[in-house]
């Protein structure tokens, strides 16, 4: 028999293998929170005892990193691949848009047998075919645009007057009235969804992403109360308010688990999808910048994955990110990803290092862009914000394009002038004069970012520059929402219409 086919076979088999102990598979995932938004992670103030728990317990990726915004992550999650490539370049403006010529994960869940299941924020297009039911969700719970009452001129939008109490939901195509807080509605509907599966004996797939803690920060009174006379501010009181609702959403999800008996064959994920935001002011784990940032602060995660009896618990310091969650959730699934998508996914698979050992991670090359050039301006040339706010990272090196003193106190602000005019050297022609400069950072010794050594490593400096140009010319041509043109109105608005009259 031919080697290739008895490869083929091979694979089939472990493929085979791998479906028939496949775990049902929830992921969570929270909408602003940062890394340091858990009192595990070092809050001083906050307390997540339940998400706490479910850390311990879990594998933990320790250098794993989103994009600086909502939508980038989200898209990235679904595809495997850079935001970018997917047409997602920022969170409105129709740029918010994943290219139907994506495939997602969730679709070849569905071919593996799972019921899928989402429960929240979508954010990837509004309109309705690229709404999650025509991208591989058989049951669809969620609000519009990426916010409960957001509104923005073209596709991104909800349904007309939203709060986050008892908002209106679309719920497989039909607007319901809830009573409930919206993160207790989210929660509360998987909740019932999974019951239904696992008496149907059918496998499934819970996505839960929260609009929480976003803004507005509008906590339930009970909840920021906590937090209150700490002189932490109001927004900050619901901020962290919003966070401990969450977590006693956590905490009684996990233990439905066990109640319904099948948490030890049930994987929980829980992730965050940018940096930080009004936690920040409180703890940030000692990094630098936030939300909507290149550095670190704006991209690093908290990822948690919790298989009770399958994966030992676990600090894993390998550098990941989330376009390595397409590969490992068809990988526990047992399905193989057809030749035709293989090329869209750049992502690894996480399973060897879920799985423990001595694991070989080779170096690799991340880029974060955080897009958004010409703001509320549509058919600004992509290439006006080519190298504002971008980043290389390798396990070592981490090559910033940003205005020096972003994310430092007063006092750090700035680069030195000597690595400043290094940086320039090597990145001539390449940064706007007096507004961005090229950075370097060895974040093997130097996690927070405060000491810029382009000056003396040109030689890295020139070498990620190169890599970043390669990684652009790929990134252009699948940019294909930049000039798109909306509709006059948000289609949620015309559907809301249409349906409750109003």
């Amino acid at each position: 028999m031919p080697r290739n086919a008895i490869a083929l076979i091979l694979v089939a088999v472990a493929c085979s293998l791998r479906a028939a102990s496949a775990p049902n598979i929830i992921f969570i995932l929270t909408d602003d929170q940062g890394y340091g938004d858990l009192s595990a992670h070092g809050n001083p103030v906050l307390k997540t005892p339940n998400v706490d728990r479910l850390r311990s317990e879990s594998v933990r990726f320790e250098d794993f990193h989103v994009s600086p915004t909502c939508s980038p992550t989200r898209s990235a999650l679904m595809t495997g691949r850079h935001e970018f490539k997917n047409g997602v370049t920022h969170t409105i403006l129709e740029r918010e848009r994943m290219t139907l010529k994506a495939t997602t994960y969730p679709q070849l869940l569905q071919k593996a047998g799972y019921r899928t299941g989402v429960f929240g924020k979508w954010h990837l297009g509004d309109e309705a075919e690229y709404q999650p039911g025509r991208r591989g969700f058989d049951e669809v719970y969620i609000h519009g645009a990426g916010g409960i009452g957001q509104s923005y001129p073209g596709s991104c939008g909800d349904a007309p007057g939203n709060t986050y109490y008892g908002p209106w939901i679309l719920h497989n195509g039909k607007f319901e009235k809830t009573e409930a807080y919206c993160t207790d509605a989210f929660f509360g509907q998987a909740t019932r969804w999974i019951e239904g599966e696992v008496a149907a004996k059918r496998r499934f797939f819970a996505y839960i992403p929260t609009n929480a803690p976003h803004g507005p920060y509008h906590a339930r009174p009970e909840d920021a109360a906590l937090y209150e006379g700490k002189g932490l501010g109001k927004d900050v009181e619901n901020f962290f308010g919003m966070i401990h609702n969450i977590d006693q959403n956590v905490g009684r999800l996990l233990a439905r688990l066990d109640a319904l008996g099948i948490a030890e064959n049930t994987l929980v994920v829980y992730m965050n999808d940018n940096g930080g935001t009004a936690g920040t002011r409180v703890y940030n784990a000692g990094m630098r910048a936030s939300k909507g940032s290149p550095f670190l602060g704006g991209t690093r995660a908290m990822s948690l994955w919790r298989w009770k009896g399958r994966f030992a618990p676990a600090e894993v310091k390998q550098l990941t990110a989330h376009i390595d969650v397409f590969r490992t959730f068809t990988g526990l699934a047992g399905v193989e990803i057809p030749a035709e998508v293989q090329p869209q996914v750049e992502g690894r698979s996480l399973l060897p290092l879920l799985e423990g050992g001595n694991v070989e991670w080779p170096d690799r090359t991340l880029f974060t862009h955080v897009g958004r050039w010409g703001n509320m301006n549509k058919g600004v040339d992509p290439e006006s914000g080519r190298l504002q706010q971008t980043s290389v990272r390798t396990n070592r090196w981490h090559l910033v394009s940003s205005t020096p003193g972003l994310g430092l106190p007063a006092a750090k602000a700035g680069a030195p002038k000597a690595a400043q005019k290094g940086a320039g050297k090597a990145a001539k022609g390449r940064s706007a004069p007096g507004q961005m400069v090229w950075m370097l950072f060895d974040v093997t010794k130097d996690y927070g970012e405060t000491h810029d050594v382009a000056a003396e490593h040109p030689e890295v400096v020139k070498d990620l520059i190169a890599r970043h140009e390669a990684w652009w010319k790929e990134c252009r041509p699948l940019m294909v929402n930049e000039d798109v043109q909306g509709p006059a109105e948000n289609p949620f608005k015309v559907l809301f219409r249409q349906q409750i009259g109003r």
